[in-house]
C-alpha cells in the first residue's frame, strides 16, 4: 500500500498530491507514461503528448475541441484560461467535477481518447544565451 502525502501538511504544495496518486493510479497500464513538472503543476504525458495534468488542486484536461461545449456543460468544468483568452482543447475541472469514481474516469477517458490523435507539442529552439 502506498503512502500518500496530503496536502494539509505540505500546504507549499504546487499541486494536489492526491489527485496525482488518482491519475498514477488510473493511468498505471500505460507503457509510455511519463510525469513532467510544468506550469507550476505536473503534466501526465502519454506518447511524448501532454495528455491530462494538475495545476493547484484542479484537473487539467486535454481534450478533442470537437467535444469541449458538451465538456464545459459538465458540472465543476471551465475553460482554460491563463492569459485571458481560453486555449482551445484544455478545460479544468475542480473537485465538484471529479468526485465520484465515474466523474473522474470520465475525463481520464476523454484525455487518453484524444491523446491517440493529438498532435505532439513542436519543441521550440532556446533562443536565449546563444
Amino acid at each position: 500500500m502506498k503512502t500518500l502525502i496530503t496536502t494539509e501538511t505540505h500546504n507549499t504544495m504546487a499541486y494536489d498530491e492526491k489527485l496525482a496518486e488518482r491519475i498514477r493510479e488510473s493511468l498505471v497500464d500505460i507503457k509510455s507514461l511519463q510525469e513532467k513538472k510544468m506550469m507550476g503543476g505536473l503534466a501526465f504525458m502519454v506518447d511524448d503528448k501532454m495528455c491530462v495534468g494538475i495545476i493547484k488542486d484542479e484537473l487539467m484536461c486535454r481534450i478533442d475541441p470537437e467535444v469541449e461545449e458538451e465538456a464545459l456543460a459538465r458540472h465543476g468544468c471551465r475553460p482554460m484560461d491563463f492569459t485571458g483568452r481560453p486555449m482551445k482543447g484544455y478545460v479544468m475541472v475542480d473537485d465538484s467535477g471529479m468526485k465520484s469514481k465515474k466523474d473522474f474516469d470520465y475525463w481520464i477517458h476523454l484525455c487518453l481518447d484524444f491523446n491517440k490523435r493529438g498532435k505532439s507539442s513542436k519543441k521550440r529552439k532556446k533562443t536565449r544565451g546563444g
